[in-house]
């Protein structure tokens, strides 16, 4: 464990090398279609060890004073409160959170764009509150026949009805919180006013998986099937690309199966495709960081065993399918791997089954594996990050970091003031605990220290966890999966 695989800094400028060519390509105006995540792409980190989570972030720096960014978001999904079921928010709290983070790296936030407007209460009342921050909004609108109707979508009663975005520099970065927000649709478009305009512009896809040149069945390139089971997304090689050059080469599915169609879009609004392949479009320079492939390749195989136990708590919770699952047991088998590849999923169902109770394991990054179980005072995953932070500090195992005198008062306050059910202190209540303790406790400071040595551990709890103990573990840069079982039979799971 801990084994790095990938080169960020060689990918950083790389890629930046790229984009800049680009640009250059069309005569020095690029939209630039940004696909998965700006911020925080804990995925891409996970299967390619050492890739900084904000790699892309950091990459767009470099070219800041070129750069400008256009958020989209889809007006149905505005008005539907469409979840980011990783931070537990709505799109359109995102594109604020975006915004922001955006700024906070320097970067200019030229627009937002709703696309599909149609009219829908919620994005109107969205547009003003945008436009009472002193942001500009633009809205793009349904054609109908999209996008196989080539004739209307291409004239002044298809892309000619959305309004204009006014850009000024010249990189344009289209990006969005979540697919099917209509990035591509607004590069397209663009290009269609620039073109009208008389400049000259063009556009290129930033998507980091799967990665173009490695293997089909590369366990990072099955690592993204997994990560969009519910997209039902397949890698294919790109037929395209192999017709023109000879070359085998990776794209997926709808990338594949759209290129007709964006070929004779290109063909109708710029005269000629400056593309001969879906491949050909993207900018993407990640398979030229990977310097170790072993360490990859079961890093990505880690990651398809952890999206097949969250798909499966998914399912539990009524948010997956069969088919997700059949798909994902397939992608598993591809790899070569079974849940018994992740060590701590038998640590923990067997600490389960002896004690009768929920039960918590960790792998730390050296390999060593500690348990927790459930008591009165503590759920299982509390203890174990306890066990675990006494192992990593040396701290005596029946030396107790947390009495009863500091336990019982926060149990009282849950119990008999908050109309807590459960008496157990949750992981984020043991670590604040802990925290008071360490103001007057050695110990218990040296215990809290090693919260940083927790990072690129792996989790695996008998029972699906509450909200609050996995956003401390995400907070805390564990990789956790659950068995798909809760800890009762209610209905009703907080």
């Amino acid at each position: 464990m801990g084994k790095q695989g990938f080169d960020n800094e060689k990918y950083l400028q790389m890629q930046s090398e790229r984009i800049k060519e680009r640009i250059a390509a069309f005569g020095g105006k690029l939209y630039l279609e940004f696909g998965g995540k700006l911020f925080d792409d804990y995925h891409a980190s996970r299967v390619l060890p050492g890739f900084k989570p904000d790699s892309k972030i950091n990459m767009l720096v470099q070219l800041k004073d070129e750069a400008e960014i256009v958020i989209v978001i889809n007006a149905s999904d505005i008005e539907k409160n469409k979840m980011r079921s990783d931070l537990g928010i709505t799109y359109d709290l995102d594109v604020l959170r975006l915004i922001d983070a955006f700024r906070g790296y320097g970067l200019y936030v030229g627009s937002v764009c709703l696309t599909r407007f149609a009219g829908q209460p919620s994005a109107i009342a969205y547009q003003k509150k945008l436009e009472s921050l002193g942001l500009k909004v633009y809205r793009h609108y349904s054609i109908p026949g999209y996008p196989s109707n080539i004739p209307l979508i291409v004239s002044d009663e298809g892309y000619g009805k959305n309004e204009y975005i006014e850009t000024s520099r010249s990189l344009v970065v289209i990006t969005a919180p979540g697919p099917g927000s209509g990035k591509m649709a607004t590069c397209l478009s663009q290009l269609y006013h620039e073109y009208k305009r008389g400049i000259k512009a063009g556009y290129a896809k930033y998507e980091t998986f799967p990665i173009w040149n490695i293997p089909l069945k590369h366990p990072v390139n099955l690592a993204y099937e997994a990560a969009t089971a519910d997209l039902n997304d397949v890698n294919m090689i790109d037929p395209f690309h192999l017709e023109a050059y000879g070359e085998t080469t990776i794209n997926y599915n709808r990338d594949v199966e759209v290129f007709p169609v964006l070929r004779a879009m290109f063909e109708k609004i710029m005269g000629e495709c400056p593309y001969k392949s879906p491949t050909d479009m993207g900018v993407n320079m990640a398979g030229y960081g990977i310097v170790d492939d072993e360490a990859v390749r079961d890093a990505a195989k880690q990651e398809i065993i952890r999206r097949y136990y969250n798909t499966m708590c998914l399912k539990r919770q009524g948010m997956a399918d069969d088919e997700q699952i059949l798909k994902l047991e397939l992608l598993m088998n591809q790899a070569g791997v079974t849940p018994a590849d992740r060590p701590v999923i038998s640590a923990a169902t067997t600490k389960a089954e002896l004690t009768g109770e929920p039960a918590a394991a960790i792998q730390l990054p050296d390999g060593r594996i500690i348990t927790g179980k459930t008591s009165e005072l503590l759920g299982a995953s509390s203890a174990m990050l306890l066990n675990t932070l006494k192992v990593l500090a040396g701290i005596e195992d029946n030396i107790l970091l947390l009495s009863p005198t500091i336990i019982e008062p926060i149990q009282e306050l849950k119990v008999n003031h908050l109309r807590n059910k459960n008496p157990r202190l949750h992981t984020d209540e043991v670590l604040i605990a802990l925290s008071i303790c360490a103001a007057t406790d050695p110990v218990a400071k040296m215990a809290l220290e090693q919260l940083k040595n927790l990072k690129g551990s792996e989790v695996h709890s008998s029972v699906i966890l509450s909200h609050v103990d996995m956003n401390v573990f995400r907070k805390l840069g564990v990789n956790l999966t659950c068995e798909p079982n809760y800890q009762n039979q209610k209905l009703f799971h907080q």
